[in-house]
Parts: structure tokens; C-alpha cells; sequence
């Protein structure tokens, strides 16, 4: 963990205001982390996510920590620090101080992704210190629904089951290969195996299965609020694109997620003008922008 105020910001070379200092969050500062994150509640879906489940701004049993820009008492913006880096309403000028408090945990960061402006900065800082990416996706359109679709939802997409993981499993795994390109199972198949188990159990996982019991179509509900739900890993059975049958069931997957809160996001590279094409046609609707830094 991080000192309360730490050393290195003496220097002031990261342009920001003198008096202005970085420090890692404690159980003290979640009521005003929660403030600045609802300025926001779409793009910063993530982190209030995870406020709802933990309670807390403390630091995770994993590790994980949250990195907060006080002027003062005031808290400016701030930053996931876990095995990603995700930036909450972090100014682009203050990111080079969270650049360098996030390179002194000494922590690799697997990737960088929230609003583009935010992520392009920490990424310029944190590239000072020789971490350099694999992939940029600088043009990310951050999407959103609320109501009904506007075409007609596929009825056979429904919540997974823990029945089915086994079916589940490889065909998450073989969204992110193709999404990111190399195997989630890098790291160890363990810890992927029990974060789709736990997007199944928590009624996060969408899937519809042929009668033979391969997966058709799944998506994940990533992130989830009172407010905002993000949708994530969005795949269809290679043997099946191309037929039309997206639409359908990505108005599924926004009636199912408006079960379980309001509003539906995603976000989506803009380079994939098909899948883009399905959403607007769903009646998604751009309202803002990520970007995504992979390591």
C-alpha cells in the first residue's frame, strides 16, 4: 500500500498544482469516491460495481487498491489500481501523478481502459517507465439503452447455469482469445474458471444452448448497478455468424439486463462496423468514448 501522502510527488515535474497529492483510498474515503463516480454513472459503471459489492474504497485481499488525487481534502479523481488500471473521472493533466503512483506498487498492469482521454494519459505516463503496450484501441464508442429494444428479442437467450459451465467455459475463453489475443488460461485456467462461475452464480451470464448443448450466443453482464448494467463478452458460434441472428439477441440481452437495472452499456471497437451496426439497430445509442491499452 501506498503511503499516506507519497514522497516522490515532491517534485511537482508532473505539472500539477502544488498541494495536490496522490494516496492510495481507505474505508474513510468511499462516501467520496462514491460522489465522484455517480457524477458519472455510465462510464464509471466498474467501480461503483465494485463499491456495491465491497462496501468499501479500502484495498482488496488480492491486492487491489484505488488510487485517489486530493487537493487537500478533496478528492479530484482517482484510479483502479488491480490487475487493471480504469480511471474515474481522472482529469487527463492530474494522470501523470497516478502514472507514477501506479509504477511504484510495482504491480503489471494487464491493461488500461475507461474514457479515452483519461486512459491515453496514464498510458503516456506509465510508457516513461519503459510499459509498453501490446495494442491500442483509442476509439472505443461507449453505448447505451434504456426501454425497450427496438427489434425483437431472441427468446431462447436466458441466464446461465452452473449446469453448464462446463459448455459455458470454452466458449468464454474463446471470446477473449479473439477479442484480446492470447488465452485467458495464461495466468492459470483456475482463476478464469472461477470468474465465470461467479458471473453465472451472481445471474451475470446469458447464454443460449442448441439441443446438442453448444453454445450458440452468450454475453456477460460485466459490471452491474441499481442503475447501469455494462455488457461484456459478446460472442456468437463462429458456425453461425453471418445469418442475422445478432440483433435478436442482443435485444435479448438488454431486456435480461433491464432486469436487472435501467440503463444497458457496452462498448465497442470502432473499427468493428458490423458489430456496431447491430447495436444502433437494437436502438444503442453513443454516449461517449473508451479507449482500451492492452500490455
Amino acid at each position: 500500500m501506498l503511503s499516506r501522502v507519497a514522497p516522490w510527488l515532491a517534485s511537482r515535474k508532473d505539472g500539477a498544482a502544488p498541494g495536490v497529492a496522490v494516496r492510495a483510498l481507505g474505508g474513510p474515503d468511499t462516501s467520496q469516491l462514491v460522489d465522484l463516480a455517480r457524477q458519472d454513472a455510465v462510464a464509471n459503471v466498474f467501480i461503483l460495481s465494485h463499491l456495491k459489492t465491497a462496501g468499501s474504497a479500502a484495498p482488496t485481499a488480492g491486492g487491489a487498491s484505488i488510487l485517489g488525487v486530493f487537493d487537500g481534502g478533496i478528492l479530484l479523481g482517482a484510479c483502479w489500481a488491480g490487475a487493471n488500471l480504469v480511471p474515474v473521472q481522472l482529469d487527463p493533466e492530474l494522470a501523470g501523478m497516478v502514472a507514477v503512483a501506479a509504477h511504484s506498487t510495482g504491480r503489471r498492469y494487464a491493461s488500461i481502459f475507461g474514457p479515452a482521454e483519461s486512459v491515453l494519459a496514464l498510458y503516456a505516463g506509465l510508457e516513461q517507465f519503459g510499459q509498453a503496450a501490446h495494442e491500442i484501441r483509442d476509439d472505443q464508442p461507449l453505448m447505451t439503452i434504456s426501454g425497450p429494444p427496438a427489434v425483437a428479442p431472441n427468446p431462447r437467450l436466458g441466464f446461465g447455469q452452473l449446469a453448464d459451465f462446463d459448455k459455458i467455459l470454452p466458449a468464454c475463453a474463446a471470446m477473449f482469445e479473439e477479442e484480446v489475443g492470447y488465452s485467458p488460461y495464461l495466468g492459470g485456467r483456475e482463476y478464469y474458471s472461477r470468474r465465470v462461475k461467479g458471473l453465472i452464480r451472481e445471474g451475470h451470464s446469458l447464454v443460449h444452448l442448441d439441443a446438442a448443448g453448444e453454445v450458440v450466443f452468450k454475453a456477460e453482464l460485466g459490471a452491474v448497478t441499481p442503475e447501469v448494467t455494462q455488457v461484456q463478452g459478446v460472442w456468437m458460434n463462429p458456425a453461425l455468424r453471418g445469418q442475422g441472428l445478432s440483433a435478436g439477441y442482443m435485444a435479448a440481452v438488454v431486456v435480461l439486463a433491464q432486469t436487472r437495472a435501467p440503463v444497458t452499456s457496452l462498448y465497442v471497437n470502432s473499427f468493428n462496423s458490423r458489430a456496431r451496426a447491430t447495436y444502433e439497430r437494437v436502438g444503442f445509442r453513443q454516449a461517449g468514448t473508451f479507449a482500451t491499452v492492452l500490455f
